[in-house]
């Protein structure tokens, strides 16, 4: 059994039909079939459910697909990670929510320069979905996001912990609270963002108003964060938004915190799963270093 095997059964699986999987491969029909009788016949079981239309897995097929997908895609991994590593020039590419250029990715990325001028870093505004397909397609080598979201070929790193502030209108009612609830703001208009991709930072916010046994029923989805704090300007609405926003200092907005504790949004730094460049692992030691010169609080791994 070689990569071959592997490369056309998932072709036949995921096509559900010979023929369609004989054109994605652009090998003809016949030999096919052949190399996939072969494969059956040196495992000793069959993956097929023959006469089906279109095409169905057996128990031992569908074991068999999940796990050579993965292979398949560990392997053109390996592949790019040794492509990369052989190349002469250094540089990284980093991928971020819009949220983290308020916290400390300015300071980091100025740091990193300055102490490792050798490499070139480019810089790519996406969301933290966004991030994972990126990776794995080798566009970005690091991202800063803020979604919890499993795949065997992404190594993630949940760096800490930030608790969600009320952005609301300065004249607001409810700004004259020094500290504000989740029923405090129930019955007002919500203010969510982003609209799209999902999984994405309003489900995280909404899943947590769900935590506590509450439903907003008064939602306005809007594109962005920049978007949602404009909203709030106007008085249409509150959000809720990572403490570290709150540097967006504006005459027009205030900040309250959350009596609710657990109501907090992650940051975290994901890379491929192979990938152990030197470049990258500078830039976590990094981190860490800057947040003990801080005194952040971070999640010790």
């Amino acid at each position: 059994m070689d990569l071959r095997h592997l490369r056309y059964f998932v072709a036949v699986a995921e096509e559900g039909n010979i023929t369609r999987a004989a054109e994605r491969l652009h090998i003809a029909q016949p030999p096919l079939s052949r190399q996939i009788q072969q494969l059956e016949e040196e495992l000793g079981v069959s993956l097929l459910v023959r006469g089906s239309r279109p095409l169905t897995l057996t128990e031992a097929g569908q074991f068999f697909y999940s796990h050579a997908r993965q292979m398949l895609s560990q392997t053109r991994e390996l592949a790019s990670m040794t492509k990369r590593i052989g190349t002469i020039k250094r540089s990284m590419s980093i991928g971020f929510v819009a949220s983290a250029l308020y916290g400390m990715l300015p300071k980091i990325i100025r740091r990193f320069r300055a102490e490792h001028n050798t490499i070139a870093l480019s810089l790519h505004e996406m969301s933290s979905i966004e991030q994972i397909s990126a990776l794995k397609e080798g566009k970005i080598d690091i991202g800063f996001g803020r979604i919890r979201y499993e795949d065997p070929n992404v190594r993630r790193i949940v760096l800490r912990e930030e608790a969600l502030v009320v952005a609301l209108p300065q004249e607001h009612p409810l700004a004259s609270k020094a500290t504000l609830s989740l029923l405090d703001i129930l019955n007002e208009t919500l203010i969510f963002f982003p609209q799209a991709p999902s999984p994405n930072f309003a489900d995280q916010v909404l899943a947590g108003f769900r935590d506590y046994g509450l439903e907003p029923t008064k939602i306005y989805d809007a594109r962005d964060l920049q978007v949602a704090m404009s909203l709030v300007a106007a008085a249409e609405g509150l959000t809720l938004v990572p403490g570290s926003v709150q540097q967006l200092k504006r005459e027009d907005i205030c900040y309250r915190p959350l009596s609710e504790r657990k109501m907090v949004s992650p940051i975290i730094l994901s890379t491929r799963l192979l990938d152990q460049s030197k470049e990258i692992e500078l830039l976590i030691k990094m981190i860490y270093r800057i947040y003990e010169e801080d005194n952040i609080e971070y999640i010790r791994h």
